[in-house]
C-alpha cells in the first residue's frame, strides 16, 4: 500500500482530497491529511476509511519529519513560505514532492541533489500556476510543429465570484488562501511590451491595468502578475516582443486595492505589540503620519491617500471596516495577518453562490510562406458548484491529485525539479482533465 501525505487542508485542497479518496481502493493507497485544524482535516476525511487526519503544526520538526518518512509522495498545500523546508524534508527522506505554488528558487537549486536522491519535486502543479504552463507549452509546441515563429504572448489567470453572484462592493470573494490574495504583487512585477521591458515595484501593481473582453463573461480587468520575463526561458521564446501575464478581476477591484497597498497593509514583516486590542480604525491611523489633515478620520484617510472623500473608494475602505471602532481580536502580529483576517470575515462566498476560474492565452505567430500572422485564444471558463466543490479547488486541485497518480504509477519517470511543462506531465494530465470537463475552447484569428 502507497501512502499519500496532504499537508495543509484549506479551501484549496476539498476536491484533492476527494479524488485520491475515490481512488484510494482501487489504486491501494492510504491518504493522511494533516492540518493545524484536525478538525478541517477531519471534515476533508468525511470518514472515509482510506484516509485519516493528523493535527500538524509545521514548526514541529519531529512531527513532520516522522510523517514525511512514513509517505511515499508529499503533496504540500501550506503556504508559499513553506516550500523550502518541507522540500528539505523530501529530499531528506527520498520523498516525491508536488506542489501548486510558484517554484522557490532555493527549491529550484535543489535539482541535481533531488536527481542524486531520484525523486521528483514538481512545482506549479495546480492552476495559475499549473494548468496555465501546460496549455500554453501545448499550444507553443503545436505553432513550433508548424514551424511558426512566436512574436507575442500573453496570458491571463483568475479566480473570481461568477458573474451573477453580487455579494459586495468590491465584487471579489475568497476561495483560496486569503494571505496570498493580500499580498499579490508584493514582489512587484515586470514583463516585455512591444519589445520594451518595464518594471513594476509593488506601490505602482495595481495601478496599470487593462480591459479584457472574455467570450461568455463579459469585460473584466487585468494587472500584471509577477516576473513574466523568467517564462521566456521556460517556454524558450527568444524572439518575442511582448511576454505580459496577468490577473483577471472585475472593474473596480484595483482602485481600491491600490490604496490599501499605499497605505502598507499588505505587509508580513513587521510585527505590532497587542494589534488584538486596538480597533480597526486605530489599526489604519497607524500608517497616516501625525500631521495628516483634516479633523475627522475619514477625512485624514482620504487627504493622505489623495481620493474623494464621499467616492467609492472611500466607500469601499469603509466597508471593508477598516474605520471600525470595532476590536480586531484574534492574534495577528503584522498588518497583513489584520487584513486576512478582516477579509476572511467580510468577504467569503454567500451561501448558494458558486465561483468562477478564467484562464486566457493570446499567442501571435508567423507561418513561412503565410502574409498575415495567427492570434491563437485559448479560454477556459470553469464554474464550481452553489454551496459545493468550487471551482478553484478543483482546478489547483485535480492538477496535483493526476499528477500523484502517475508518479506512484510510475508514468512520470523524471527526477530533480520540474514545473510541468515537459510533455511527459502536461500531456497525460491534460487528457485526464479534459475528463473532468476542464477543457479550453480556442478560436483563431487572421491579422
Amino acid at each position: 500500500m502507497k501512502n499519500i501525505l496532504v499537508l495543509g487542508a484549506g479551501q484549496s485542497s476539498p476536491y484533492l482530497i476527494k479524488y485520491l479518496l475515490d481512488s484510494a481502493s482501487e489504486n491501494s493507497w492510504f491518504v493522511t491529511v494533516a492540518d493545524m485544524n484536525c478538525e478541517l482535516a477531519s471534515s476533508r476525511i468525511n470518514g472515509n476509511p482510506n484516509g485519516n487526519a493528523v493535527e500538524f503544526d509545521v514548526n514541529d520538526e519531529k512531527l513532520r519529519n516522522t510523517l514525511i518518512k512514513n509517505s511515499d509522495i508529499v503533496i504540500n498545500f501550506l503556504a508559499p513560505p513553506f516550500q523550502y523546508l518541507i522540500a528539505l524534508d523530501c529530499l531528506q527522506h527520498s520523498k516525491h514532492m508536488i506542489s501548486a505554488s510558484y517554484e522557490n528558487p532555493r527549491v529550484a537549486e535543489l535539482h541535481r541533489d533531488a536527481m542524486r536522491k531520484g525523486i521528483l519535486i514538481l512545482n506549479e502543479m495546480g492552476l495559475d500556476p499549473g494548468i496555465d504552463h501546460m496549455s500554453a507549452i501545448r499550444i507553443i509546441n503545436k505553432i513550433r510543429e508548424r514551424n511558426g515563429e512566436i512574436h507575442s504572448f500573453i496570458s491571463y489567470g483568475s479566480g473570481i465570484p461568477a458573474p451573477e453572484v453580487n455579494a459586495n462592493p468590491l465584487n471579489y470573494c475568497l476561495t483560496w488562501n486569503p494571505r496570498n490574495v493580500v499580498m499579490a504583487g508584493e514582489a512587484g512585477a515586470q514583463y516585455m511590451e512591444l519589445g520594451k521591458i518595464k518594471l513594476l515595484p509593488h506601490y505602482e501593481v495595481f495601478q496599470r491595468t487593462w480591459s479584457v473582453d472574455v467570450d461568455g463573461v463579459g469585460t473584466l480587468e487585468a494587472y500584471p502578475n509577477r516576473d513574466s520575463l523568467i517564462y521566456l526561458d521556460v517556454f524558450k521564446l527568444q524572439k518575442l516582443h511582448t511576454m505580459i501575464r496577468g490577473t483577471l478581476r472585475y472593474p473596480g477591484w484595483s482602485e481600491t486595492w491600490n490604496q490599501i497597498v499605499r497605505l502598507g497593509i499588505p505587509n508580513e514583516t513587521l510585527k505590532i505589540p497587542e494589534l488584538c486590542k486596538r480597533t480597526y480604525a486605530e489599526f489604519t491611523e497607524m500608517f497616516l503620519p501625525l500631521n495628516a489633515s483634516g479633523t475627522k478620520f475619514s477625512a485624514r484617510l482620504a487627504n493622505f491617500l489623495g481620493i474623494n472623500p464621499t467616492g467609492k473608494i472611500m466607500q469601499n475602505i469603509k466597508w471593508l471596516g477598516l474605520l471600525d471602532d470595532k476590536l480586531i481580536g484574534g492574534n495577528p502580529k503584522t498588518p497583513a495577518e489584520v487584513m486576512v483576517r478582516l477579509m476572511s470575515e467580510k468577504m467569503m462566498l454567500p451561501k448558494g453562490a458558486r465561483d468562477m476560474v478564467v484562464l486566457i492565452h493570446e499567442i501571435e505567430a508567423k507561418f513561412p510562406n503565410e502574409k498575415k500572422r495567427e492570434k491563437i485564444v485559448s479560454t477556459l471558463v470553469e464554474y464550481g458548484e452553489p454551496d459545493g466543490l468550487t471551482a478553484i479547488s478543483k482546478t489547483v486541485g485535480l492538477p496535483a491529485a493526476i499528477a500523484a497518480k502517475l508518479i506512484l504509477h510510475g508514468e512520470i519517470p523524471l527526477t530533480g525539479c520540474h514545473i510541468p511543462t515537459h510533455p511527459m506531465i502536461y500531456t497525460k494530465v491534460l487528457n485526464e482533465l479534459e475528463t473532468f470537463g476542464i477543457k479550453f475552447s480556442e478560436r483563431v484569428e487572421k491579422i
